[in-house]
């Protein structure tokens, strides 16, 4: 019996979307012999995140928009029964972050895109790192890499029925797109809870192997804010709200780590663990200051989803790897653009 095919309403918010997350589908989608250079090379899948004016030079090539912070990772010690790592001993770790919005076009209003990210780099003492790229959506469009290049082919036909074709044939998109088209929308980075929607092994100091996904819930009250709404403000408003809400105090989030059970889609992004799933507090984040992106301590940073400790590593999930060939490839090429890319005017807002 053929899948139903999701509501109009929730294809429709997928396709206001598509160009925002699509790109980021297309920087996934590639390597690791998921498809041959014949059928997908990392040139063709730079090419589809470029906006219609091309890349910003310089710039990553999507995520495009963001600014830097610095502050700390206030580890409680509870993660150390899941995890060797040190980062997740009690204490306290220095963090280079970047608040970030789904897009590859540099000149697109905060209020448009749909997705808004969060990076991390956290560093212990000896200079192991780990490093984590989350988005506020609970989860992936699509379950694998090979769907990812089935919705850049839709998002970008000229066909009619393409998209809902995609649907009919993708129906795990539904959840993904109810959240788009009918999820709360927020005015402030601080009020988002972002999630790493990959799922990794975390290992004990027994040696026991635990698959867990990651989030971070904000400590500040979320405010549903209509679309539309946000629409009619400035176009850096998230910019400007952030900074006013920092010089009030400190920024926080709670990180809550879920582990999984045996039957769980650890390697299917696109599907929610169940609620009942054993939640850890492990420790709270903490921004402290902000700096633009342009000479900030995050400009230069490859927030890699692969590198990580010793107590942690990739699962069976193949997006982490993935997203680290293509983050490499984009990092080449705007590291060979750094005479073009911009830098903080002098007497500009830190």
């Amino acid at each position: 019996m053929p899948s139903p095919q999701p509501p109009q309403f929730r294809l429709g918010a997928f396709v206001v979307i598509a160009a925002v997350l699509g790109g980021s589908a297309a920087a996934f989608a590639y390597t690791a012999g998921w498809f041959s250079p014949e059928r997908l090379s990392r040139e063709r899948v730079l090419a589809a995140l470029s906006p219609p004016a091309g890349p910003a030079p310089g710039h990553r090539r999507n995520h495009v928009t963001g600014l830097c912070f610095t502050g700390t990772f206030e580890a409680n010690g509870a993660g150390a029964a899941l995890s060797r790592a040190s980062l997740l001993a009690a204490g306290s770790y220095p963090v280079i972050g970047r608040l970030n919005l789904g897009t590859a076009d540099i000149s697109e209003p905060e209020g448009k895109p749909r997705v808004r990210g969060l990076s991390l780099r956290i560093t212990a003492p000896d200079g192991a790192e780990w490093r984590t790229a989350m988005i506020n959506a609970p989860v992936f469009p699509v379950s694998t890499p090979e769907a990812f290049l089935a919705l850049l082919q839709a998002a970008g036909s000229k066909e009619p029925g393409a998209l809902p074709a995609f649907a009919a044939a993708h129906p795990e998109i539904a959840g993904f797109g109810a959240w788009a088209g009918g999820g709360p929308w927020t005015a402030s980075y601080a009020e988002e809870r972002y999630n790493g929607l990959n799922a990794f092994i975390f290992t004990d100091a027994g040696g026991n192997d635990h698959a867990v996904r990651w989030s971070m819930r904000p400590q500040a009250q979320p405010v549903p804010v209509a679309a539309a709404e946000l629409a009619s403000r400035a176009p850096d408003f998230l910019d400007r709200e952030i900074r006013t809400r920092l010089a009030a105090g400190p920024v926080r989030w709670t990180m809550t780590v879920t582990v999984a059970e045996p039957g769980d889609p650890v390697a299917d992004p696109s599907k929610a663990w169940p609620e009942s799933r054993r939640t850890l507090e492990v420790g709270t984040l903490t921004v402290q200051a902000l700096q633009a992106e342009p000479d900030g301590p995050c400009r230069d940073i490859n927030y890699d989803p692969t590198v990580l400790p010793p107590g942690m590593r990739t699962s069976a999930d193949p997006f982490p790897a993935a997203r680290s060939s293509a983050y490499a490839l984009s990092f080449r090429r705007r590291a060979a653009e750094a005479a073009q890319y911009p830098h903080t005017p002098a007497g500009a807002r830190p």
